[in-house]
C-alpha cells in the first residue's frame, strides 16, 4: 500500500474545520498565512511544508464547537492550553505526524514564556509563528464575509504589533507585517482560492510505502477527535468499530477485508464533528431544521474520506451507516440490493453501540431492550435481519465490544 501523508494531514485538517459549522477554512487559511510569512524570512521550502502542515492541524485537538468560538473569537483566554496538549497527544501517537506535535503543543505560548519553559529554540519559533497567524486568522474571521477584510487590515497589523516581544516573536511580526503588506495576502483567503493553493501545496506531498497497521493507527487518531466531541460520545466510534470487527467475524470477513471494515466503522462519524455541541447534547426531541442538520453528517464523512486515495470503497461503508433495506435511509436513499454487507454492519454496530451508552435523554438502554430494538428495526426493514440474528445468538460479546472488556465483569441488564 501507498500512504500519502499529505492526504492524511488534509483529511485531519477538513475533519477538524468542520468543528467550525460556518467556517470551514480556518485551519487552511492558518497554514497558507504561515507559508507567506516563512517565505518572507527566507526559510527553506521542506520548513515552509513543515509549517504548512502545522498550520493545518494546529487546532486538531479541538473537537467542541463551543471551543472553537473562543478561538475564533478570542486573542487569548483562559484553558487555551489545554486543546493543544490534546493536540499534542493524537500526533505524538501517531509515528507519520509525531514531528508536528511539538509544534501543536506550543502554539498558543506566549513568546516571552518559551525561554523558561527550557523549549527547543526551533521549535519555539515554528510553534510562535503558528500562534501568530492563528490569532491574525481569527482577528480576520469578522470580516470574511461581507467582504470588508481590506478595511480592517490595518487594525488587525497594529494589534499584532502592539503583542510583539510579549504573545510573538519580534522578527516574527516583522515578517508578518512585510507579507501582509501587499492585498494579495488577504485576498487568496477566499474561499474562492483557498483550494488552488492547497492543491499548489499538494504537488509536493510525501508518497512512501506503508502498512495497513498504519493506516489503522490513522483511523484510531480521526476516532479520538470525534469521540472527543461530547462526552456522551465517549468512545462510540471506538465501540462501533470493535462490534463492527466482531459482527464481520461472524459474517466470516477475514484478513485486509476485516481490517478495512474496522478502518470505515473507526471513521463513519467524521462528519458528525460539523453538528454543533448542542444539538448533539440536546434533551428533547429534535424539530425538522434540527433533525436535517444531523442528516448531513454521514454526507460530510463520504465528501472527507472519498479523497483519500485507495478509500474510495471504505468512504462507502462509512457513509451509507444510515442507509435503509427499504430505501428510507440517508443520505442517497439506497435501496436494499444497493447497500453492500459491510455498510450494514456497521448500521447495526452503531444502532448497538448508541443505545448501550448513555444519552443526554436517556439512561443507558438494557441489551434485552436493545436488541427488542434491532427486531422492529429488522420488521421495519431497516436493518439487516441476518445480522440481528448474530446479535442475538452472541449478546454478551457485543456488549463487550460495544462498551469495552470491562463490560464482561458488570451482569448482563
Amino acid at each position: 500500500m501507498q500512504i500519502n501523508i499529505r492526504q492524511m494531514v488534509l483529511t485531519v485538517s477538513n475533519a477538524v474545520d468542520l468543528v467550525g459549522v460556518s467556517d470551514v477554512f480556518h485551519g487552511r487559511r492558518v497554514g497558507m498565512m504561515a507559508v507567506e510569512c516563512a517565505r518572507t524570512l527566507a526559510w527553506d521550502t521542506p520548513t515552509q511544508h513543515l509549517l504548512f502542515d502545522a498550520g493545518l492541524l494546529h487546532d486538531c485537538g479541538v473537537s467542541s464547537t463551543r471551543e472553537h468560538r473562543k478561538i475564533i473569537n478570542e486573542l487569548e483566554w483562559e484553558g487555551a492550553s489545554l486543546h493543544c496538549e490534546s493536540g499534542y497527544a493524537l500526533l505524538h501517537d501517531f509515528a507519520p505526524l509525531a514531528h508536528l506535535a511539538p509544534i501543536v503543543r506550543y502554539h498558543h505560548t506566549r513568546w516571552q514564556d518559551m525561554a523558561a519553559l527550557g523549549i527547543d529554540p526551533l521549535v519555539a519559533r515554528h510553534a510562535n509563528l503558528i500562534h501568530l497567524v492563528d490569532r491574525v486568522d481569527a482577528l480576520a474571521t469578522p470580516y470574511y464575509g461581507d467582504e470588508s477584510l481590506l478595511l480592517h487590515v490595518g487594525e488587525i497589523r497594529d494589534l499584532i504589533n502592539r503583542f510583539r516581544e510579549v504573545l510573538f516573536a519580534p522578527d516574527l511580526v516583522d515578517a508578518f507585517l512585510a507579507a501582509s503588506a501587499p492585498e494579495a495576502f488577504w485576498l487568496q483567503m477566499d474561499p474562492a482560492y483557498i483550494p488552488q493553493y492547497v492543491d499548489d501545496m499538494e504537488r509536493f506531498r510525501e508518497v512512501r510505502a506503508g502498512t495497513l497497521e498504519e493506516l489503522k493507527q490513522f483511523a484510531f487518531l480521526i476516532a479520538r477527535v470525534v469521540d472527543a466531541k461530547s462526552h456522551f460520545t465517549a468512545e462510540h466510534s471506538l465501540g462501533v468499530a470493535r462490534l463492527t470487527r466482531f459482527l464481520g467475524q461472524q459474517a466470516g470477513l477475514t484478513g485486509n477485508h476485516l481490517d478495512k471494515l474496522e478502518i470505515a466503522a473507526l471513521m463513519h462519524d467524521i462528519g458528525k464533528l460539523q453538528v454543533p455541541d448542542e444539538l448533539l447534547e440536546s434533551t428533547g426531541a429534535y424539530s425538522p431544521a434540527e433533525r436535517a442538520v444531523m442528516k448531513k453528517h454521514s454526507f460530510a464523512t463520504y465528501q472527507i474520506l472519498r479523497r483519500i486515495r485507495g478509500f474510495e470503497e471504505l468512504a462507502l461503508w462509512a457513509a451509507e451507516h444510515h442507509e435503509s433495506l427499504n430505501g428510507q435511509g440517508y443520505p442517497f436513499h439506497l435501496q436494499a440490493r444497493e447497500i453492500p454487507l459491510e455498510a450494514r454492519i456497521i448500521k447495526v454496530a452503531d444502532v448497538f453501540q448508541a443505545l448501550a451508552q448513555r444519552r443526554p435523554y436517556r439512561a443507558p438502554m438494557p441489551v434485552p431492550e436493545i436488541l427488542t430494538m434491532l427486531r422492529k428495526m429488522q420488521a421495519d426493514n431497516e436493518v439487516d435481519g441476518a445480522i440481528v440474528d448474530t446479535v442475538a445468538r452472541h449478546l454478551d460479546e457485543c456488549r463487550a465490544a460495544a462498551l469495552g472488556p470491562s463490560a464482561l465483569s458488570k451482569p448482563l441488564s
